[in-house]
Parts: C-alpha cells; sequence; structure tokens
C-alpha cells in the first residue's frame, strides 16, 4: 500500500551526523558535509522538501526518529 507524504529536513539544524543515511537510502550527504533529501528541493531558508508517494513511510520515520538534533519531519498526505 502507497502513502503519500511530505519529508522536510532543516539544514540549519543538521549536524551532519548521518543517522538518518543508513534508515533511508534517500537521504545522502552533500557536498558542505551535511544531509539531503535526493529528490528534494531547497527553500530560501535551507529546508529541502520531498514529496514522496510510495511504500517506504517507515524508513523516512525512521530517520526522522534516529536525527539527534530533529531535523527531519514526516508528514502523511500534502499538509504543509
Amino acid at each position: 500500500m502507497t502513502t503519500e507524504y511530505r519529508v522536510a529536513l532543516d539544514r540549519e539544524a543538521c549536524d551532519g551526523i548521518f543517522a538518518c543515511l543508513v534508515r533511508d537510502d534517500r537521504f545522502v550527504e552533500a557536498a558542505d558535509g551535511l544531509a539531503t533529501i535526493g529528490a528534494g528541493e531547497r527553500d530560501p531558508d535551507e529546508t529541502v522538501v520531498a514529496t514522496f508517494d510510495d511504500d517506504r513511510i517507515e524508513n523516512a520515520r525512521q530517520a526522522a526518529a534516529a536525527c539527534p538534533v530533529d531535523a527531519i519531519s514526516v508528514r502523511e498526505g500534502d499538509d504543509e
């Protein structure tokens, strides 16, 4: 079953610990040494946002839970 969900990564809060990378391979290390979401779009305030419609929401939730600085949020649906 697929679920539509939104993943946001606050790159200003990111410390480059990369706990998210081992839980969800859509998170990658950017050239600046911080995490980013491969399919995401960057907002002017350094937040990367990606919307998915698949069965991998639990991976995204695990990545968010593993982030020690709470830089990742996951929301079901297309709510902002």
